[in-house]
């Protein structure tokens, strides 16, 4: 299959990056990394979560940031809505998309939210029809759909039926998720034909982790299997509390350079994010995860 010629790349940064970040980010700082993105260019910004400050303290402040941020015009800044309360909230701050998210994995959903894949899409019914009534997009997020810290690996099918439960609760986007990483080229190829036989392959993102180098290899076997969405973080922020080890999610920096060298349009500028990523690194007195980023800083100071 041809790979697109123009490829939505979602910056996830904001919420899922930071929120596995030990210390508290200040509500301003979050303000500015958004800002800083949303300046970049891109077409989606996944901004903070509504979920219980208990679960997760380092969003508890999502709608101050909601509140703060300066919207680019054309920009869909996303909110995750775990239950209807969570909702309100997010329609109380004015997210232009809510994003529920359940797993491939039973085992997985059991650990993660305490229930089955089956009652996990059951609760979220009344958020994807809340979604459709305010008349908001509806993401759905689906863990695990390429291996699992608990049961290993994931049979396509089981990633396939998910996302026809997600397809009926009105869904207008699916990610299909590496949260753990474990990935190869042929594993995403399988699975994500085996997803585009259910859903149009228009309305699916690769959501890569790269725990293991791969995520670069997986998101091109994404993009030669008909995806054209795209979800990164800059400098590699994040991973996932419920999967012991997994490091962060791709770096934007890395999937922009591979995009832009192959002549697939963004519309984003790799510069700004260059600079982002290393400014948010710095604060955060993390290593910069992105080798484009980080070998692009090393050129500009030797110039």
């Amino acid at each position: 299959m041809a790979i697109a010629e123009r490829v939505k790349v979602v910056e996830v940064g904001p919420r899922d990056g930071l929120q596995n970040e030990k210390q508290f980010v200040p509500t301003e700082v979050k303000i500015e990394l958004i800002n800083r993105l949303s300046a970049a260019g891109f077409q989606n910004v996944e901004a903070a979560s509504f979920v219980s400050p208990k679960w997760v303290p380092q969003m508890a402040d999502g709608a101050d940031v909601m509140a703060a941020i300066e919207r680019r015009p054309g920009t869909i800044y996303s909110v995750l809505t775990p239950n209807l309360k969570g909702f309100e909230g997010a329609l109380a701050a004015g997210a232009d998309e809510v994003v529920i998210f359940g797993a491939a994995s039973e085992a997985f959903s059991q650990r993660n939210i305490n229930c089955s894949i089956a009652e996990s899409i059951e609760r979220f019914a009344p958020v994807a029809q809340a979604a459709k009534d305010a008349g908001l997009r509806l993401r759905a997020s689906i863990s695990c759909s390429l291996g699992c810290p608990y049961e290993g690996e994931i049979a396509p099918a089981a990633v396939a039926d998910v996302v026809k439960r997600m397809l009926a609760l009105g869904c207008h986007e699916i990610d299909i998720a590496d949260t753990i990483g474990v990935g190869t080229p042929r594993k995403v190829t399988a699975v994500m034909n085996a997803v585009s036989a259910v859903a149009d392959p228009a309305m699916l993102s690769a959501h890569f982790h790269d725990t293991y180098g791969m995520a670069l290899a997986n998101i091109l076997a994404a993009l030669e299997a008909g995806i054209a969405i795209v979800h990164s973080s800059a400098a590699g922020l994040g991973g996932c509390p419920y999967a012991k080890g997994a490091t962060g999610n791709v770096a934007t920096e890395d999937v922009l350079y591979m995009l832009h060298g192959m002549d697939i349009d963004t519309g984003i500028d790799l510069d700004q994010v260059i600079s982002t990523g290393q400014w948010i690194s710095d604060y955060l007195q993390r290593a910069n995860a992105s080798r484009a980023g980080k070998a692009i800083i090393t050129k500009r100071q030797a110039a």
